[in-house]
């Protein structure tokens, strides 16, 4: 491969082509979990010399993986441990190259932090709303390629409704500008939502136009304690009902996640005790054009009416940005305390929202049963029905035998459930190596054949990112 290395460093520079050295920050994923060998690591700095590594690695039939801030959680992003497969790292493309304000948009390459973006956007007074925990390092072509969702889907949409076009360069380099911009453009099929959500394997994301909104007016913040997950979806209905479009955020958070946060970052208060008789959290945002007085009485109302009902026995409202901000952190703190307590089986699942409740008495009974002392790490985005159904292992037990030893009896009772009740296997984290072989017994068959099929007319050579998803 010795003639591949030579016409990639002729394309991009011998600097940008890693072939020894250390090069786990690419070839480890962030969990740990997967660990790959690349035969080179690529940074281009253009659409042009990514469509120029394309064509090269096509030439020498080399598969490439595309990476952007390496934060996964399926194992998509890194190569496999052949030393064959060329990591393409999209992170010197990270230019904001146009705001357009009278269109609402931001054009960014995939290269972009997201956190970059949402400050480029309110540098002009403008929200982009996508917010993950990870987004001081997640890229935009990332959040794409997984079309990723976070803490305010339940207003805005995942990714993909927050997406208007898309820069794509295919396994072979060409170049496909769809980059207009349009909110209407009914002119055949939308290729845009063909790469969107596909983890990598029908080509690069090299750019994107991404919907911007007015910057609220007001934010209010509250945490809540609910007696049981039923009435956690019932106060869900009553914010529906009582903030319209205004609810943002809707969180839910179980007594042992949160009880792994006191643990691990004692320094972060909790606002309310833990209680037996309440032990489910639910943070709740409301953004508002109007006012911070016409928030705060919406606000108040509603958790008044929580509280006559019974569907909440006690609330903390932020008073500051700050105690806003510190409400945020006990759920975002979640994944790095379980992190700190070890490893665990991690399950990122989309249900009915009216069937979660069940979902999680169910399986909760089931997996106690068939692993006494384990412990379930349940929090999530209750608003759009995405719940992180975690399990970890029970005190005394090493972590790393846990998995190795009860991981697929776990799947295979959570998504045995999760098909019971109708939901999906991956809400927004994607599938990635994690779940490729959950998806082919779990999906219908008439959809992995149609998958397959759109995945043999872009890439028929299979480069692009092979062996995950399908």
């Amino acid at each position: 491969m010795s003639g591949l290395l030579q016409a990639l460093a002729a394309v991009v520079g011998p600097g940008q082509v890693m072939s020894s050295g250390d090069l786990s920050a690419w070839e480890t994923d962030w969990r740990q979990r997967y660990r790959g060998r690349a035969l080179a690591v690529v940074r281009p700095g253009s659409t042009t010399e990514v469509a120029a590594v394309m064509r090269a690695c096509t030439a020498h039939g080399a598969g490439v993986v595309p990476q952007g801030g390496n934060t996964g959680l399926v194992g998509a992003s890194v190569p496999d441990a052949s030393g064959t497969q060329v990591l393409l790292s999209l992170s010197r493309m990270n230019r904001i190259r146009a705001i357009d304000g009278a269109n609402l948009t931001l054009t960014a390459e995939a290269g972009c932090v997201l956190q970059a973006v949402q400050e480029a956007a309110a540098e002009r007074g403008l929200l982009f709303p996508l917010s993950l925990a990870a987004e001081g390092s997640c890229t935009i072509g990332g959040n794409l390629a997984t079309n990723a969702g976070g803490t305010q889907v339940l207003r805005y949409g995942n990714s993909r409704e927050l997406c208007l076009g898309l820069e794509v360069v295919t396994p072979v380099g060409e170049v496909w500008d769809g980059l207009a911009g349009l909110r209407k453009d009914n002119t055949g099929y939308s290729l845009r939502d063909l790469y969107i959500g596909s983890e990598g394997t029908l080509g690069v994301i090299t750019a994107a136009v991404l919907k911007l909104s007015p910057q609220p007016v007001a934010r209010t913040t509250a945490l809540a304690a609910c007696a049981t997950l039923a009435a956690a979806t019932e106060l869900l209905q009553l914010a529906h009902a009582r903030l319209g479009a205004g609810l943002t955020g809707f969180e839910v958070m179980g007594d042992f996640a949160l009880a792994l946060v006191a643990r691990h970052f004692p320094q972060w208060r909790q606002p309310l005790a833990p209680s037996a008789l309440a032990p489910w959290r639910v943070l709740l945002e409301q953004s508002d054009s109007e006012s911070q007085a016409h928030a705060r009485s919406l606000f108040e109302g509603l958790l008044e009416t929580a509280l006559e009902r019974g569907l909440i026995a006690d609330a903390a409202v932020a008073e500051t940005v700050a105690q806003s901000r510190a409400m945020w952190q006990l759920r975002e703190a979640i994944p790095l305390a379980q992190a700190e307590e070890g490893p665990n089986i991690k399950h990122d699942i989309a249900l009915p929202i009216s069937r979660i409740a069940a979902f999680v008495a169910e399986t909760d009974a089931a997996l106690r049963q068939a692993f006494p002392g384990v412990r379930l790490v349940n929090f999530g985005h209750l608003g759009d029905g995405n719940l992180h159904y975690n399990v970890q292992a029970p005190d005394g037990v090493a972590p790393a035998d846990f998995l190795r030893d009860c991981e697929p009896a776990v799947n295979s009772l959570v998504y045995d459930a999760v098909g019971r009740h109708g939901g999906s296997i991956s809400a927004e984290h994607g599938i990635g190596t994690l779940k490729r072989d959950e998806l082919a017994r779990r999906k219908s068959p008439q959809a992995l054949a149609l998958m397959r099929a759109i995945k043999r007319a872009l890439d028929p050579e299979g480069r692009m990112n092979p062996g995950r998803v399908l």
